[in-house]
């Protein structure tokens, strides 16, 4: 499957950190008090590791319920409403339509994707040879696909996924460790 978008994997970026910080006052600005915290998730969240240029947040709200209500007010930032975008329980919002700068996964407290993503992104902070081996193995991918960003998703996938599984049992032995 073809697609439009172009397939760009990039070293760290600094400035990531900033484009999040940027975002997150918007948000704050259109969701107010909706919104109990805004995590920076995603490749661009960890030092030092290569990703696509694309800010991933995750708002966590009071009542997903009421996240459409504010559709029109995310079209007016220039952000696309996805709705759950095949996951239950996530409002999904794109900004940058082909040349995509941010994404933003909007969950309820308490749902565990929050916990999924998180633990996702400080095993790869703490461990950054694995980040790295990540890093590399993106960039491989998308010199391979540079016009095909289903297969490059798909390249990365058994990767991820061992990663994610390393990441949530790693995470489960420190939460566990924080009773004993």
């Amino acid at each position: 499957m073809n697609m439009r978008r172009v397939v760009v994997v990039e070293e760290y970026v600094e400035d990531w950190k900033k484009k999040f910080e940027d975002e997150v006052i918007l948000l704050q600005k259109i969701f107010g008090l909706e919104i109990q915290i805004i995590h920076h998730i995603g490749s661009t969240s960890v030092d030092g590791l290569s990703a696509k240029p694309i800010i991933d947040m995750i708002p966590v709200v009071r009542d997903i319920t009421k996240i459409d209500a504010f559709n029109d007010t995310m079209i007016a930032n220039g952000y696309e409403p996805k709705g759950e975008n095949g996951l239950p329980g996530r409002r999904y919002f794109q900004k940058g339509g082909d040349n995509r700068t941010h994404h933003v996964h909007m969950y309820e407290m308490g749902n565990p994707e929050i916990e999924r993503h998180l633990a996702f992104r400080n095993f790869l902070r703490k461990h950054p040879v694995i980040a790295k081996k990540y890093g590399d193995f993106k960039k491989v991918l998308a010199k391979q696909f540079p016009y095909d960003m289903a297969a490059y998703i798909n390249g990365k996938e058994e990767l991820a996924k061992e990663i994610e599984q390393q990441a949530i049992d790693w995470f489960n032995s420190i939460e566990a460790r924080k009773f004993h």
